[in-house]
């Protein structure tokens, strides 16, 4: 069971999601403003966020901007079909999905099973993973041996994704849906800049070693050992 948090000031809407939400095996708490469900997120952080963009006190985009200077939270946007605005700026702001209003209850549910899949921590059990590198998927920090990286939003999700199966090649596509989940259009070659900025991050806590490595005309790897 996954606890979620619904953020809506609408009971109609709530309400609708309630149920199907619960029959999908979540613990739903609903809270009606932003101010509340920034201090939650913060403090008391849900596996997922569902939170509208029209709140009192503190409008959701205003929520998603200070989540996402702390935390690499998971948050879908609940926003109408006509604002194409709010769903870029929420996007911009790191949001990792929208849904528009009206919808489908089922629709939502979907997304937040897509949503918590894509964001699950690897299963270590396996071995695979590389030692060298750890998480916490809940503040959104990372950590090469041992010392803490600076990282965009971006860069984590590109070095979590390189990291769980180190020496397997992942090719650009596969790394854009890893970095860029909305995918609004972001050519392949957004995953070269960010690979770059990420060797330079890892290479300043690690200066002897080439962690991440190119093969010509197909993508990228991660080095199962220093090398």
């Amino acid at each position: 069971m996954s606890r979620i948090l619904l953020v809506e000031d609408g009971r109609d809407i709530a309400s609708l999601l309630l149920g199907p939400l619960q029959r999908a095996g979540h613990e739903v708490e609903q809270l009606g403003d932003g101010a509340a469900a920034l201090d939650r997120i913060l403090h008391a952080p849900p596996a997922l966020t569902l939170l509208d963009v029209v709140l009192p006190r503190i409008d959701g985009l205003q929520v998603i901007a200070q989540v996402r200077a702390h935390s690499d939270h998971p948050i879908i946007v609940l926003t109408a079909c006509a604002h194409e605005a709010d769903r870029l700026r929420g996007f911009d702001l790191g949001a990792d999905d929208y849904v528009c209003k009206p919808f489908s209850p089922r629709e939502v549910v979907a997304r937040v099973h897509t949503v918590l899949r894509r964001r699950a921590p690897p299963d270590l059990s396996v071995g695979m993973a590389s030692p060298a590198v750890a998480f916490d998927s809940a503040l959104g920090h990372a950590w090469l041996e041992g010392r803490a990286l600076a990282l965009t939003r971006r860069e984590l999700l590109l070095l979590r994704a390189l990291s769980r199966e180190p020496g397997r090649v992942f090719t650009r596509a596969r790394l854009l849906e890893a970095a860029f989940p909305e995918a609004l259009d972001v050519n392949e070659r957004a995953v070269d800049g960010h690979i770059k900025n990420l060797r330079r991050k890892l290479a300043a806590v690690s200066p002897s070693h080439g962690w991440i490595r190119s093969v010509y005309g197909v993508g990228f790897s991660f080095a199962q050992r220093p090398g």
